[in-house]
C-alpha cells in the first residue's frame, strides 16, 4: 500500500465540515484525523506527530487562537493553517500573531484549500514526492496533467487525472458512478441523473488509446455497475 503523503489533524466542530474535508485529504492522498473539540485538539496536536494542524476558531472548550499559541510553544516548527468563518482583518492578523503559517476563511473552494496545505506543507519541509503513477507503462503526472508512454504524451485535464487516480487507488474494484460524483466532483446529491461521468470517461478512454493503443490499461465499462481500471496480464 502506498504511503502517504502527508499526516494531517483536522480540529473542526462541524461534523459535516469535517467529514467532508477528510474525505478531500484522504482522497489527495494524506493520512488525516478529525477532532471536533478544542482541548482534544491540543492534546492530540501534542501527543500525535502531524505535518499539519488545521484548526477552526471557535470550538468547544478553547478556541483555535489558544491552541495555536500553546502549540506553538511546544513544537515551534509545526505547521499550523487556521480555518475559520471569520475573515475580518483583525482576526487575521490574530491568527498569524498566534503563530499560524496561513490562514484560509470560510466559505473557500476546496481547489484554494488543497493548494494552501500543499504549499505550508513545502515550506515545513515536507517532501510530497512527484505525485506520478505508473500504470502499465503508461506515466501519469498529476502535477503536469499529462499522461506518457514510450516518447509520446497527452494532456489530460484535472477531473480526468482525477478519475484515474481515484480508480487507481481502488484496486481493481468497480466503482459505480455515484461513487465518483460524490469523491471526484464532491457532488452533495451524488444521486442526480447526470450523464457528466460517462462523457468524462468516453474522453478519458479515447485519449488513453490514442496514447498506448487498445491493448494498454483502459477504463472499462461495467454494465449497470460502474468503472473499473483494468490493466492486461503481460503473458
Amino acid at each position: 500500500m502506498k504511503e502517504p503523503r502527508a499526516s494531517i489533524l483536522l480540529v473542526e466542530d462541524d461534523p459535516a465540515i469535517s467529514r467532508g474535508l477528510l474525505d478531500v485529504f484522504v482522497f489527495n492522498g494524506f493520512e488525516a484525523k478529525g477532532v471536533e473539540d478544542g482541548q482534544q485538539g491540543l492534546d492530540e496536536a501534542l501527543s500525535g506527530q502531524y505535518d499539519l494542524v488545521i484548526l477552526d476558531v471557535m470550538l468547544p472548550s478553547m478556541d483555535g487562537f489558544s491552541i495555536c499559541r500553546k502549540l506553538r510553544e511546544v513544537k515551534p516548527s509545526q505547521a499550523i493553517i487556521m480555518l475559520t468563518a471569520k475573515g475580518s482583518e483583525n482576526d487575521i492578523v490574530t491568527g498569524f500573531s498566534a503563530g499560524a503559517d496561513d490562514y484560509v476563511s470560510k466559505p473557500f473552494s476546496l481547489k484554494e484549500l488543497m493548494v494552501r496545505v500543499e504549499a505550508v506543507l513545502r515550506r515545513s519541509g515536507k517532501n510530497l514526492g512527484t505525485a506520478k503513477v505508473s500504470i502499465g507503462g503508461i506515466i501519469f503526472d498529476e502535477a503536469q496533467l499529462k499522461a506518457a508512454y514510450d516518447d509520446k504524451t497527452e494532456e489530460l485535464t484535472r477531473r480526468e487525472m482525477d478519475i484515474v487516480l481515484y480508480l487507481h487507488r481502488q484496486e481493481g474494484r468497480i466503482v459505480p458512478k455515484r461513487e465518483l460524483l460524490l469523491e471526484v466532483w464532491h457532488y452533495n446529491d451524488p444521486d442526480v441523473e447526470t450523464r457528466t461521468v460517462d462523457i468524462h470517461v468516453l474522453k478519458l478512454r479515447k485519449k488513453i488509446t490514442e496514447l498506448a493503443g487498445e491493448d494498454k490499461p483502459l477504463i472499462v465499462t461495467v454494465r449497470g455497475e460502474g468503472y473499473k481500471l483494468e490493466v492486461p496480464m503481460v503473458i
